[in-house]
Parts: C-alpha cells; sequence; structure tokens
C-alpha cells in the first residue's frame, strides 16, 4: 500500500524505500515495548537510533540542506510523513515530530538570530525538545481569543502568569513557546496575544503533571503536560515575531501544522487496515472459515482503503494549494482535510479493533495506544464541528448574498 507516482516527486521516490525499510528493521520490532513501557527508560535506545537516521541521512526531512535537513518541499515531506505516521515513533526518530516541527517553523521565520542560536539550532539537531502553551483549562479550546494568560511588560522583561495544559511533550522539554495576552485592552482581540520563549529551568514555571489520557499517563515525548506560569519573568528580547502578533503567528503554525498531523493520520490508518487484513485471513470463525470470507468484513476493508485514497488525494492536494498559493487561500481545504481526516482515522481504528475481536482491545497491538491517543485528533486543532461550520458558511456565502 503505498502512495501512487503522481503523489510523489523523484526525490520522495527514492526516499520512501528506505524510510519504510528503516522502520521495518529499527522500529516496528520495538514499538509495543517503549509505547506500552516506559519511554524514558528507552532514551539511550531512541538516542541511537536518531543518530543512525542521521547517518543515514534520512534525518529531519523538513528542514533545508543547511539546516541538516533533506530540503523537502512541504509537498514532499507530506508523502514521508504518511510512511513515519505507521509508527507511533517514526517521526521522533527522524526529529520532525510535534510539536517541535511546528517550532521550528515558527522561530525559523520570526525568531530573533539570538533565540535562534541558543534554541532553534540545538532543538533542529535533535539535541533538546520543546513544546507549545496556548490551551487553558478554564476556557473553551475552540475559541483561542479567550486567554487569561498575562505578560505584563516591567522593563526589559516580561512576567508571565498563567495555567496551561495539553501543553504536549512538556515533560523533559527545554523550553516552551507560550501564547499571552500582552495587550489585554486591544479593541481587536486577535491583536492582544504574542508568543513568548520560555525557559523551563525557569523558577516561575512548573509542571504540574503529565495528563491521564483514558488511563495513559505517559512520560517524556509521550505526554501531555498541565503547566503553570507564576511571575515567571523573561526578557523582551524572547518574544517570537511582534508584540501582539501571536494569532497571525498562529495561523502560519497552522497550515503546514494540518498536513503534517492529517499525513501521520493516514499512515495510521493505513497499519491499522494492514493489521485488519492480516487477522481477518489468519482468523478462522470455523476451520477453513476465515474472517476474510464473510462479507461484512470485505465490506469494512474496501470502504476503509477507499476512504484511505480519497484522504490521501485531499490532503496532498492541499499541500500542493499551500505551497503555490500560501496557507490563507488555502483555508477552506485546511478547515476540510481536518475533520475529513480526522473521522477517517477513528473509522479505521474501530473497524480494525472490531476484527481484532477481544486482542483489538488490549494493549497486544497498536490499536489500542493509537484508539486513546488519537480520539484527540477530532478535538485538537479546533474541534471538528467548529471547521464544519467554518467550510458551510463559506459555501453559503454566495448563496446568501444572492439577490
Amino acid at each position: 500500500m503505498s502512495n501512487s507516482e503522481f503523489l510523489t516527486s523523484s526525490r520522495t521516490e527514492e526516499l520512501l524505500p528506505k524510510y519504510r525499510a528503516f522502520l521495518k528493521e529499527h522500529l516496528y520490532p520495538i514499538e509495543k515495548e517503549i509505547i506500552y513501557g516506559s519511554f524514558k527508560a528507552h532514551l539511550p535506545q531512541l538516542n541511537s537510533l536518531r543518530q543512525l537516521a542521521k547517518k543515514e541521512k534520512l534525518f529531519a526531512p523538513h528542514l533545508s540542506e543547511s539546516e541538516g535537513g533533506l530540503g523537502l518541499s512541504l509537498f514532499e515531506f507530506a508523502g514521508i510523513s504518511e510512511v513515519l505516521g505507521s509508527s507511533p515513533l517514526g517521526h521522533y526518530i527522524f526529529n520532525c515530530q510535534a510539536p517541535d516541527i511546528g517550532n521550528m517553523e515558527l522561530m525559523h521565520q520570526f525568531a530573533s538570530k539570538e533565540l535562534k542560536d541558543q534554541y532553534l539550532k540545538p532543538l533542529q539537531r535533535g539535541e533538546i525538545r520543546s513544546c507549545f502553551a496556548m490551551t487553558e483549562p478554564e476556557h473553551a479550546g475552540s475559541n483561542p481569543k479567550h486567554l487569561s494568560t498575562l505578560a505584563i511588560r516591567d522593563g526589559d522583561n516580561y512576567i508571565i502568569n498563567g495555567h496551561k495544559w495539553f501543553t504536549s511533550s512538556a515533560d523533559g522539554a527545554s523550553f516552551t513557546i507560550v501564547m499571552a495576552v500582552t495587550d489585554p485592552q486591544n479593541p481587536n482581540p486577535y491583536q492582544r496575544a504574542s508568543m513568548i520563549l520560555v525557559p523551563l529551568d525557569n523558577p516561575g514555571y512548573k509542571l504540574i503533571r503529565n495528563i491521564p489520557i483514558m488511563g495513559d499517563v505517559g512520560e517524556d515525548y509521550m505526554s501531555h503536560g498541565e503547566v503553570s506560569f507564576t511571575d515567571c519573568r523573561v526578557p523582551v528580547s524572547n518574544l517570537i515575531g511582534s508584540e501582539g502578533q501571536g494569532f497571525v503567528l498562529a495561523q502560519e503554525r497552522l497550515g503546514p501544522g494540518r498536513i503534517h498531523h492529517c499525513m501521520r493520520w493516514i499512515g495510521i490508518c493505513e497499519r491499522a487496515l494492514d493489521l485488519m487484513c492480516k487477522r481477518a485471513v489468519y482468523r478462522e470463525l470455523d476451520p477453513g472459515r476465515p474472517l476474510a470470507s464473510q462479507q461484512t468484513i470485505q465490506n469494512w476493508i474496501a470502504e476503509c482503503s477507499a476512504s484511505i485514497k480519497a484522504s490521501r488525494l485531499m490532503v496532498m492536494n492541499t499541500a500542493y494549494q499551500i505551497e503555490k498559493f500560501g496557507a490563507k487561500a488555502a483555508k477552506e481545504d485546511i478547515s476540510t482535510i481536518k475533520f475529513f481526516v480526522s473521522d477517517v482515522l477513528m473509522k479505521v481504528l474501530d473497524k480494525a479493533i472490531q476484527v481484532h475481536g477481544g486482542l483489538g482491545i488490549t494493549d497486544d497491538t497498536l490499536l489500542s495506544f493509537w484508539y486513546r491517543h488519537e480520539r484527540g485528533a477530532r478535538i485538537y486543532d479546533g474541534p471538528d464541528e467548529v471547521h464544519k461550520s467554518v467550510l458551510a458558511r463559506s459555501i453559503l456565502k454566495p448563496y446568501m448574498n444572492h439577490e
């Protein structure tokens, strides 16, 4: 199950087999032991694999060659991202995992040279990790204008006070980029917030806990932190971009980020479909009567395969639109792929679990891990309902204006 030729470039046609071979040889055999065990205990092993990825010139495919990457375009990286998504460890090993990849893109465009030298370059080299603090438990994440975290100017410093959660991978990170209100009285609510880099050794910062996700607390990279900022003092020079530019930067981060997420989800779907097919052929209802002989199972497999192919075409087209015309011009497509692919993801995982029967809800396969951790796909980056509403209003607009 691979991308069609017209969805790849000559460069990715050369790279894709190398990534598939790396995952099959090095990641698939160890992934369950790591994701269901202690991630921190396996860090030496994971770091060795990162070094191997560098040696094989597969590391950081999204970065330019001058930054130590492969110089792939967004469209080209999308195809790689699908392959890496087939393992929960894929993006991490090749240093293109969220939220770091979004922070890299953000800082590459908008951070000062000093911040780039001190934080971005080691992040790009995979020497440190980062996190992104935006969502607040006190407010609906579907309304990002409603923030309580304040960054008050005090001379050459900001003093930050606030409470964030789902600050993914905060455990073990070296710094975070915080979305905080710097101009609460601005009449334009979209110009009230800014993005500020905060080193996590700051005495005003605290990791309160790793949030249990359907019972799985997680640790290190595979965790979601609840964090607080109490009189957290950082230099004004830690500002990313300009003051009041927070929402503009968030939108810059959003378009490519949506491509990364959706192609990762498609990679998960492909792996789940593969597991489903193997189980359907192997598992017998009676001797000589496999699950695969049942028409319902056949329908599920066909429907899942068609949905995955449709998702891939939709996402790759959106990546092309972003590259050619910019994220703003592709905003409808960006909303569409978010709710469409996340829905496909959950349907494919659910069918794969059903075909596995009781085995599907155990931790003996990857399915229970993905089901727990990817259910949030329909919530984060804006809930599906918001994106559907945005798209519907856009579709209806010419009808409403029609006399």
